[in-house]
């Protein structure tokens, strides 16, 4: 049976991922100050999503209990491979290859058994 709550929690998997980026880039710019550095755009945008994704991660506990919200996270992972990817120019190894095809398992398999 099809669940809401799973598409919820994907799309606050996503949030999480974009805030990664948005991380990664701020991470790498030079800025002048100590300050600047913690108080930019990007660095405020990548936490504040990150809240996001924390409070809908928290919603989703009402509909997929404890294990199915823990099983859902690691989408976040593959997620940020492919933006890494887009956005970095970072290569996608036969072990990332490897480890997402692991992550999708679990999930389907905890979610046929489970």
């Amino acid at each position: 049976m099809f669940n809401v709550f799973f598409l919820i929690m994907i799309f606050g998997e996503l949030l999480a991922s974009v805030s990664q980026v948005l991380l990664k880039k701020s991470s790498q710019k030079e800025y002048p100050s100590f300050i600047r550095e913690y108080l930019n755009v990007l660095v405020i945008g990548g936490y504040g999503l990150l809240v996001l994704s924390m409070i809908v991660g928290i919603f989703c506990y009402k509909g997929l209990g404890y294990m199915g919200v823990v099983v859902m996270e690691p989408i976040a992972y593959i997620m940020v491979m492919f933006f890494s990817r887009i956005f970095f120019k970072e290569k996608i190894t036969v072990n990332k290859v490897i480890g997402m095809c692991l992550i999708i398992g679990g999930i389907v398999v905890f979610n046929l058994l489970g």
